[in-house]
């Protein structure tokens, strides 16, 4: 039973493949051992051999922040 005022939540950190908990590498970036991940702004993909996923740089005002960034190889 649902309490009045409370939804019930969806955790982001569980796959949606197989149910298990999926381990942050970087803020905003999870992997799961199935071979899918989460970015908090492309939503759920599944991975490739040629993905290189990394931190860069990114002023923001005057603070430097370091945000995922995924880029791939050249073949």
């Amino acid at each position: 039973m649902i309490k009045k005022g409370k939804l019930p939540t969806v955790k982001k950190n569980l796959c949606p493949r197989c149910n298990r908990k999926m381990k942050q590498q970087f803020i905003g970036l999870l992997h799961c051992k199935c071979g899918m991940s989460y970015h908090k702004d492309m939503g759920y993909f599944e991975r490739t051999g040629n993905m290189i996923f990394s931190l860069e740089k990114k002023k923001i005002g005057e603070k430097t922040k370091q945000v995922p960034v995924i880029r791939y190889k050249d073949e």
